[in-house]
């Protein structure tokens, strides 16, 4: 990275790195620090030492009250980028918070397709548990919309209401012509 940061005037960072599988990173929590805490802290003291003006950070909801890794390490470097920003009045540190974006790898839908084509069972972890979801031509266009803000805040994207993800299971099961057992 520092070899690419010197050889480029880099005006603008996007960074959405990171590991995002809740379920992997509690398995794997050395991971989790190593690429989501270490990886992020370290593209943010290079942008910060070649004099990146706007660097964008692509958060998660699941930061705003972390219960799981993930979104504890996405927490961690949040306040260290509003740390950076109370140093640096002349730099952008945002922070762009929105859930989860329809066929994007790891997301649900793709998983639960790939049990039905397989003909086995859809797994859903709890029945009440919701998520947000936006297509990822909403969610590229809603972080490119920040940048015309250029204000170093944290943006939290409003996606609507959250959906229940048995729901979304038992919709792709009659999708593809099959019967709730």
């Amino acid at each position: 990275l520092k070899n690419i940061f010197s050889k480029f005037n880099i005006e603008m960072v996007f960074h959405a790195g990171a590991y995002k599988h809740v379920n992997l990173l509690e398995n794997n929590i050395y991971s989790a620090y190593k690429n989501n805490i270490y990886g992020s802290y370290n593209l943010l003291k290079l942008s910060n030492e070649f004099n990146v003006k706007n660097f964008i950070f692509i958060s998660t909801d699941k930061a705003v009250n972390p219960s799981s890794i993930m979104g504890k390490t996405k927490r961690i470097i949040e306040n260290y980028i509003t740390f950076l920003q109370s140093k640096h009045n002349d730099k952008n540190f945002s922070i762009v918070r929105f859930g989860n974006v329809i066929n994007s790898n790891g997301s649900v839908i793709p998983i639960f397709e790939k049990q039905i084509s397989n003909k086995q069972p859809v797994t859903v972890t709890h029945p009440d548990v919701t998520r947000f979801f936006m297509s990822i031509d909403e969610a590229t266009g809603l972080v490119l919309e920040t940048v015309r803000f250029n204000k170093p805040v944290i943006y939290v994207l409003n996606m609507g209401e959250p959906i229940k993800i048995v729901d979304i299971a038992k919709k792709l099961i009659s999708i593809y012509g099959l019967k709730l057992k």
